[in-house]
């Protein structure tokens, strides 16, 4: 029986034919998570000499047991198994065909020595030692020089799993705020999880605690989850927390990495919940290594000094192609938010946002064009960044202070800015600010700034990402282009 193609399949087609960068399938949809998968080889981190009592320093048990699986992984890989227990640490890598499982209440501790340890008159720095920084960076975040290793750390992996019976790392960060409040660090705090250069991770089922600086950045990912310059990453059901008003907390941070889900999230910390990024200035320009193809869907949280989706502000080599769905925001700053300045040259473009709560925020949508903070006196201020193609959808909200506070750059006009069927119960009476701004809109109340109120539709809806395919999408959610690969 031939099969008969209708004008759905059509659109499709010519969808794929027109170039777009990827597809995605009427709600954005992930690849199943691959956290169970059995590893031929298990050990247990007690078999190294661990002691769970959160007083003994595990650092060498944990760096031995690595050593030891690494002669399994062109075997099928291997399993590190961490029971029930205090297991108080330093630094460790991670290997490639690596699965670390921690079991229900197994808490993995962050050392709280000083990185600066003088012991019989020799430095000693091995529970944090100090790395080079990113070469997108050009130097520590905060400070000139390199930067303390996180907490788990891995570089140049793949097919890497850290998972559990919703197990806990606990970067006990706090000392490490009160060291960079006082000024005594002469590096960039750790992260509590980083990976770079690296494909085929999975992080879920876990919760994160107090990392000292962004929990988990991926290019890089840390958790302060950090993610630097990976590809194939899915983080799933994790819970990650701090203060609401510790420094820098970060809970999720991309960073030129692609092909990154995140879903299922509630993230409570002193900085932004996610924050997609790709380089400083003048090192993100020349390094060139964008973030792309990333989705987060079931986004829960709040922050007292961030954003609960950030873009930026360190965007030089690139942000595209980012959709986020129902997402949850409250008793927050800022929920949805662009940083930008001039120096940092790059793009941000083909961003979707959509089904979005929020309760008791003070600033529902914030771009800002003039975020300054540059890594050394050598940028280029003419090095303008294109801002083009952001849409935000289906937005409620209640007590919320200020609706938009749209700031972009003179002579720089953020372009192509579209807002449909946002509905805010705002105090101010000045409930949208725009300035350097182009766009459109639909079905906004309240009433949106000037430079936004030509509608989107009939004539504009393609000049807004997504959604022109988004009008025939939903009926369309068993077809298209897969996201993963791996």
């Amino acid at each position: 029986m031939k099969r008969s193609f209708t004008l759905v399949d059509v659109l499709l087609l010519l969808a794929f034919l027109s170039g777009a960068s990827w597809a995605v399938k009427g709600s954005s949809q992930c690849r199943q998570t691959k956290s169970g998968m059995i590893r031929p080889h298990s050990v247990s981190i007690t078999e190294f000499g661990a002691v769970g009592d959160g007083v003994t320093l595990n650092t060498k048990a944990f760096q031995n047991a690595i050593f030891y699986l690494n002669s399994f992984a062109d075997k099928g890989g291997a399993k590190l198994f961490v029971p029930a227990g205090r297991w108080l640490t330093g630094s460790f890598d991670l290997i490639s065909h690596l699965t670390l499982w921690l079991d229900k209440n197994a808490v993995i501790l962050g050392s709280t020595v000083s990185p600066l340890l003088l012991l019989k008159g020799h430095l000693l720095m091995d529970d944090w030692p100090v790395v080079d920084p990113l070469p997108s960076y050009g130097r520590g975040r905060e400070l000139p020089g390199g930067r303390h290793r996180s907490l788990i750390y891995g570089r140049n992996l793949t097919d890497i799993i850290i998972t559990g019976d919703n197990g806990t790392i606990d970067g006990q960060g706090r000392i490490w705020w009160e060291w960079f409040q006082s000024g005594t660090l002469d590096y960039t705090r750790p992260h509590l999880v980083e990976l770079m250069n690296s494909s085929g991770v999975v992080i879920s089922n876990l919760t994160f605690l107090n990392s000292p600086f962004w929990t988990i950045p991926p290019c890089i990912l840390q958790l302060r989850l950090f993610l630097w310059m990976n590809s194939h990453v899915r983080v799933q059901n994790v819970t990650i927390l701090a203060p609401l008003d510790s420094p820098n907390t970060d809970g999720i941070d991309p960073d030129s990495s692609d092909d990154v889900c995140i879903e299922d999230c509630y993230i409570s910390t002193g900085d932004d919940l996610i924050a997609i990024k790709s380089g400083w200035d003048e090192y993100g320009i020349s390094y060139g290594c964008p973030s792309t193809r990333i989705i987060i869907r079931g986004l829960i949280g709040e922050t007292q000094l961030g954003s609960g989706i950030a873009i930026g502000s360190e965007m030089s080599g690139g942000i595209s192609e980012v959709h986020a769905e129902n997402l949850q925001f409250f008793n927050s700053v800022t929920a949805i938010r662009i940083k930008t300045s001039p120096g940092r040259g790059g793009y941000v473009r083909n961003i979707y946002i959509s089904n979005v709560t929020l309760d008791h925020v003070d600033i529902a949508i914030r771009f800002t064009g003039q975020y300054g903070e540059h890594p050394d006196e050598f940028f280029d201020p003419n090095a303008l960044p294109i801002i083009e193609r952001i849409t935000i959808k289906d937005v409620t909200g209640k007590n919320i202070k200020v609706a938009g506070l749209l700031e972009g750059i003179e002579g720089d006009n953020f372009r192509n800015i579209c807002l449909s069927n946002i509905t805010l119960n705002v105090i101010s009476e000045s409930p949208w600010n725009c300035s350097y701004i182009e766009g459109y809109s639909n079905l906004v109340t309240p009433e949106t700034c000037d430079s936004l109120k030509e509608s989107i539709f009939p004539k504009h809806y393609l000049d807004c990402y997504h959604l022109s395919r988004h009008l025939w999408s939903s009926s369309n959610q068993n077809k298209g282009a897969r996201l993963w690969s791996w």
